[in-house]
């Protein structure tokens, strides 16, 4: 059963560019709870990633309060160190380092985390393994086709334990059928972890797998629908 405890919590958050010209975000209130699946949707402009980004600590709000496990965002010491041992990222561009191979590309997230080297190695395996990547471990991301390349950057995301996955339109490169692969991989194992999972999306075929969509539009939660 879904803890009914709010993981992420967020009030009046705003998030403001060109000194106060440009409103990405404009009192912004959200709770999200500890394994569910959340999608966020809406138009283009309509501050989709940029609620994801000060989720995610890139960006600094410019007023407002959010908190994780009620630890709030403006007493953190170092936000880096916080992403690290939290969040999991996954972009609709990958992101990977194309002098890599798929392995290191995952295990390359753990730099500065406490494990040894070969715990590292173990779990970067096991989950390419899981994506269904086994035999691609030494490939370069070059010669991945942009599905395998996603299920890399999938992999990366989890390689720390993360509590949350912040997804931002992670199909959105990938033809259909890529698409639903990934997906299907990437909410099977956030299930099993029983992780939170945010994320962006504009195809509605991904939104309907979640347990809440939420719909934006400039800057504001317009409206929610529980599945």
């Amino acid at each position: 059963m879904m803890d009914q405890t709010p993981l992420l919590r967020i009030k009046g958050l705003t998030l403001h560019f060109d000194e106060g010209r440009t409103k990405a975000l404009n009192g912004v209130d959200l709770e999200v709870r500890a394994g569910e699946f959340v999608a966020i949707v809406g138009p283009s402009g309509s501050g989709k990633s940029s609620l994801l980004n000060v989720i995610g600590t890139l960006d600094q709000p410019s007023s407002g309060e959010i908190s994780f496990r009620a630890q709030s965002y403006a007493e953190l010491k170092d936000s880096s160190l916080f992403r690290r041992a939290h969040i999991g990222f996954v972009f609709q561009s990958f992101h990977l380092i194309p002098t890599l191979s798929a392995l290191d590309n995952v295990i390359v997230a753990t730099i500065g985390c406490d494990g040894a080297t070969g715990e590292h190695r173990a779990r970067a395996t096991e989950l390419l393994t899981q994506l269904g990547l086994r035999d691609r471990l030494g490939h370069f991301p070059g010669k991945l086709s942009g599905g395998e390349r996603q299920r890399v950057a999938i992999a990366r995301a989890l390689i720390n334990r993360p509590e949350m996955v912040l997804a931002d339109e992670p199909t959105g490169s990938l033809d259909s059928a890529n698409a639903a692969q990934v997906l299907d991989m990437l909410t099977g194992i956030v299930k099993q972890q029983g992780l939170t999972l945010i994320m962006v999306t504009h195809d509605a075929s991904v939104s309907a797998r979640a347990d809440r969509i939420i719909h934006m539009r400039d800057g504001r939660i317009e409206h929610e629908v529980t599945a």
